[in-house]
């Protein structure tokens, strides 16, 4: 028998919900902090109150920013069923229950309800290697980030009267920082060398004309993060697909969606630049689309997810790129 258990994760506590009789909505609550000292209390209660073999135990929780990451693979790694699910589907079902109140506590309970009858899928998480990679990319972002705000500083402070000491500074911070960067790039580069998986998936990205290291870096971590069985799952997960808004007469553009990475999708639109020049499938596209009335930026936004879509076929067929437009030619 499976027994359903939902947490709800916030920054300093986990608020923990069993649902213990199901068709009376009978449950069984606790509270715990969010920190590694707390996660064996959390595991005693559920042997204690539920059931010493975890594996009958599914837990789920929201993907709540980085605050459940620790709490996942702690109960993953003591052989528990754990699912992490989209807060937009729980808000969706608290509709449907009509829900209108909004608690952690009720959340949870909301959580436990979900899985018991939404049966999600279970999580599994990525390897070492890729989380290691995941975390060496966003350090080297935010470095990026820093560096960036320095040299519009730099520039301000040229453009005015600004003292000599706080010019001396800010040369400082950006020096600094350009070695940092370069430091954390040779650091991705010698770790992503280290491990043949993530190098040959590296090499087969960088066959695709207009792919470069800085997208086939992202598109490694990507795709060994996460769990994608179609292309069309990585190109919704990174917002690139239109989303229509049309009501009763009204009928308005078609946008794209722009939920996941924004970082990433910036980095596609470069690639995308490039490739509608260079790649043949991406230029086939690009120029039919405006010979049928598209404008460039909805071309654009359509070569990228071209772009997503080739990536996730060279990494699926381990095979390198291969123009189709070139292989239909012949």
């Amino acid at each position: 028998m499976t027994h359903y258990v939902g947490i709800d994760v916030s920054k300093a506590k986990l608020d923990v919900a069993w649902l213990k009789d199901i068709d009376k909505v009978k449950v069984k609550t606790k509270v715990f902090a969010n920190e590694a000292a707390d996660f064996n209390k959390l595991i005693d209660w559920l042997k204690a109150n539920i059931n010493p073999n975890l594996t009958d135990i599914h837990v789920t929780l929201e993907a709540t920013g980085i605050y459940h990451e620790n709490i996942a693979y702690y109960l993953h790694e003591q052989g528990l069923n754990v699912s992490i699910i989209n807060p937009a589907f729980v808000r969706s079902y608290a509709d449907s229950l009509g829900s209108r109140h909004k608690t952690d506590k009720k959340d949870s309970i909301l959580l436990a309800r979900y899985a018991y009858t939404a049966k999600p899928d279970l999580w599994t998480p990525p390897p070492a290697e890729a989380r290691h990679l995941k975390s060496l990319l966003s350090r080297l972002d935010a470095l990026q980030e820093d560096l960036q705000r320095e040299l519009n500083r730099q520039e301000k402070a040229d453009a005015t009267d600004t003292a000599p000491i706080v010019k001396a500074s800010i040369e400082q911070m950006i020096n600094a920082l350009k070695i940092a960067i370069a430091k954390l790039n040779d650091d991705i580069n010698d770790h992503i060398d280290k491990h043949p998986n993530l190098k040959q998936d590296q090499q087969l990205l960088e066959s695709i004309k207009g792919v470069g290291p800085v997208v086939s870096k992202q598109m490694v971590s990507l795709m060994h993060n996460k769990h994608f069985t179609k292309a069309s799952q990585v190109a919704a997960f990174l917002g690139l697909v239109p989303k229509h808004v049309e009501s009763g007469q009204f009928k308005g553009k078609s946008r794209l969606a722009k939920n996941g990475s924004s970082d990433i999708r910036a980095k596609l639109f470069m690639a995308a630049i490039v490739s509608k020049q260079w790649n043949p499938d991406i230029k086939a596209q690009y120029d039919r689309l405006l010979a049928r009335g598209k404008c460039k930026m909805q071309a654009i936004c359509a070569a990228m997810r071209k772009l997503v879509h080739i990536c996730f076929g060279v990494i699926k067929h381990q095979m390198p790129y291969q123009p189709q437009v070139t292989q239909i030619a012949t």
